[in-house]
Formats: C-alpha cells, sequence, structure tokens
C-alpha cells in the first residue's frame, strides 16, 4: 500500500470510494511481495500493481465487483488455477489476492495510519482475509509500539485470544520490517488453522549508513535512496561533507565515523535491516570504525571498499586490535560484487547487488546460468 499511499488518500479524502487489491502471501515465482496494492479509482483509472502486469486485468475487473457489493474476496492466481494462463500468470508463481472496498466508512481509520506512515512512525496494520466464519474477514486492528516498551491496539480481530495473538506476531513483523499473512484457529489459536491475517508492516525505511565523503558516496547514497534506504553519509571532514555534495542523502554528518557509529548503537538506532558502506579506505578513519561495526550485535551488512591489498592490511590491523574471525567473517571486503565497473556509479550498482543478494540470499550469479526460481520465497 506504501506505493499507492498518496493516489489513495488524494481519493479518500475526497470521499470517494476504492478498490484495491493487496498480495498477501506469494509462492515459487510470483513477481511482486506480500503488501503491493492495486487502487481502482473512482472514474475507473488504475494505479499500481500486483503481479508487474500479468493478472491486473483480473484483479481490475474483481475489484469492480466488491465495490458494487461491498463483500471482500481473497482471490488466488497462479499455475495451480485451471484459468491460470487466462488471467495471464504464465511466470510460475501463485498469489493471493485480497480485493476490498476502501472508503471512509469502511477504513475509518486510515487517515491516521498515512498520517503515522508519513511520519515515519511504526504502525501495523492487520486484516482478516480469511475465516471458516464471512463475519470475521474484514476485521482490522492498528498496533502502534509506544516508547515505554509497550503498545496501542485500535479496533479488533474477533475476540480476546485473536487480538493478542495478532498483536504480539504484529510487533514482531514490525522490528523485522516485513509484511506476511499469519495463520491462526478460528479465534487465535497458535497451533490451528482456519484464519488468515495479513499484516502491513509500516516501519520505518531501513538505513544505509554511508561513511567517507568522496564521489563514489554521492553514487552509493543515490542507489540507497532509490531502494527505499535512509541514507546517512558521514565524513570527519567539514568541507567535504556538505549537502551540496550529497543531495540525494537523508542526511548528512560531520563527525568522527566511529565516533557516531557508537552513539546510533548507543541510541538504539541500529537494527538488522542497516546497512554499513565503509568508502574511507583510509586506516585512521576506517579501523576504529569497523571495530565498532564488525563487534554491533544486529546489523544487517557490513561492507568496505578497498583494493586486496588494503583488505590485507586492514584485516591485519583489526586482528591486532583483538577482532575474533567470527567478527571479521562478517566483513564484505573488498564491498560489492563483480560486474567489470569503474565509474562511481557502476561501483554503486556492485555495492547495492551486493546489499540486495545479502538481504535475500542471491548468489549474484547469471540467471541464465542457474535454474530453478527466480524469486526466493523470502
Amino acid at each position: 500500500m506504501r506505493e499507492v499511499l498518496p493516489e489513495l488518500m488524494r481519493w479518500y479524502d475526497a470521499g470517494e470510494t476504492i478498490g484495491m487489491g493487496t498480495v498477501v502471501a506469494t509462492f515459487r515465482s510470483a513477481p511482486r511481495p506480500p503488501g503491493a496494492s492495486m487502487l481502482v479509482g473512482p472514474a475507473e483509472e488504475a494505479v499500481g500493481s500486483v503481479s508487474g502486469g500479468c493478472v491486473e486485468g483480473a484483479v481490475y475487473e474483481l475489484a469492480g465487483s466488491v465495490v458494487e457489493d461491498g463483500t471482500p474476496v481473497l482471490q488466488r492466481y497462479g499455475v495451480s488455477d485451471d484459468d491460470a494462463f487466462a488471467v495471464g500468470l504464465t511466470c510460475g508463481g501463485i498469489l493471493d489476492v485480497y480485493v476490498e472496498k476502501v472508503d471512509r466508512e469502511s477504513f475509518p481509520e486510515l487517515a491516521e495510519i498515512a498520517e503515522d506512515i508519513e511520519n515515519g512512525r511504526p504502525v501495523a496494520v492487520a486484516t482478516v482475509v480469511d475465516h471458516p466464519d464471512p463475519s470475521w474477514v474484514g476485521r482490522r486492528m492498528t498496533v502502534r509500539p509506544e516508547e515505554d516498551g509497550g503498545h496501542r491496539v485500535t479496533g479488533g480481530i474477533g475476540s480476546p485470544r485473536a487480538d493478542a495473538a495478532v498483536a504480539d506476531d504484529s510487533l514482531g513483523l514490525l522490528a523485522q520490517g516485513r509484511n506476511a499473512t499469519l495463520t491462526y484457529g478460528p479465534d487465535g489459536e497458535r497451533r490451528g488453522e482456519g484464519m488468515r491475517v495479513f499484516v502491513w508492516a509500516f516501519a520505518p525505511p531501513p538505513r544505509m549508513l554511508v561513511f567517507g565523503a568522496i564521489d563514489f558516496a554521492a553514487a552509493v547514497a543515490r542507489v540507497g535512496s532509490f531502494l527505499g534506504y535512509h541514507v546517512t553519509v558521514c565524513d570527519a571532514r567539514p568541507v567535504f561533507a556538505t549537502a551540496t555534495r550529497f543531495p540525494e542523502a537523508d542526511e548528512v554528518v560531520v563527525d568522527w565515523p566511529h565516533r557516531f557509529l557508537t552513539a546510533q548503537a548507543e541510541a538504539g538506532a541500529i537494527d538488522s535491516r542497516t546497512v554499513i558502506c565503509v568508502l574511507t579506505h583510509d586506516p585512521k578513519f576506517d579501523v576504529p570504525l569497523l571495530e565498532v561495526a564488525l563487534r554491533l550485535p544486529d546489523v544487517g551488512f557490513v561492507g568496505a571498499m578497498g583494493s586486496r591489498r588494503t583488505h590485507e592490511d586492514r584485516v591485519t590491523r583489526l586482528r591486532e586490535i583483538g577482532l575474533t574471525e567470527e567478527e571479521l567473517a562478517r566483513l564484505s571486503s573488498p564491498i560489492g560484487l563483480d560486474l567489470g565497473g569503474r565509474t562511481p556509479e557502476e561501483t554503486a550498482v556492485s555495492i547495492a547487488a551486493e546489499i540486495i543478494a545479502t538481504q535475500w540470499g542471491g548468489s549474484g550469479t547469471r540467471l541464465q546460468e542457474s535454474s530453478g526460481r527466480i524469486h526466493g520465497e523470502g
């Protein structure tokens, strides 16, 4: 929903009724992830995508029907269907799409949710998409973590037991920044089946910390922003670390890299989605910085730029100050995949490619030289 939210809110604020289809589960090589949404607007215009073009026509027609009668529908598209090729999903994947009517009456909490998303406040939206009792389908609750460690729940799934289970699991998905469909028994039983609840986990964007205010950093910041990261560029040299040189960065910080990273970790601003790119290739900066980074208990990726000789010297220095082989194994250096690039922009693409491969368990090999699924189920 995040990618279509501006258009959705424009119609919603105007009092219009919208049909919305959302991918709630994928299997095999489905082209769009859970949470991808498509809107059918009041003038029958389509915005967004649930399948990259494969089944949009079928979802468009279904959305029109749902808007007319107001009853939400969970529809599966894919190779398991007799009409898979008729709707166009020829990629070999399967996806479940939940289609609902959205307006001020059916979704009164949407304005507050949109405000949370716009301001970077974490919020989870849980919706019953399947249940033996049709009256449960479409019930919704929102879960918001609070600074004291608690959380606030608005709405409800249908019973105290179900509400408690879904709220706990929604908080877990928020911590991971991951959308998912959860399965329970009809009353929220952990080991049961029958009720499926889709959770949109609107967590703040993951962070990319780029250390070293060089030309390569500008390109990495640009690509990181494109991938949806909140990008910070940090360098101890104020003449280089300026907003003018890094217009795509969300913030530019003048500080010693290791001191800044330590402060961020102590403030709880580093998590398993955070990626750290060390581009300084200067021992006085990157050795103390990597000492901090490689000892962080929970960080998604740590990579450092430099030649193989620079890497060997860096590892020697890190061993001398006491880093273990296990800690050193977390370092990706030289950073990036071997794409044969030369320019800062090409280098940035290779760095981004490695980050993506690390995140999703990709091999980095050419698809034509591999077999099996193109899109993993992660």
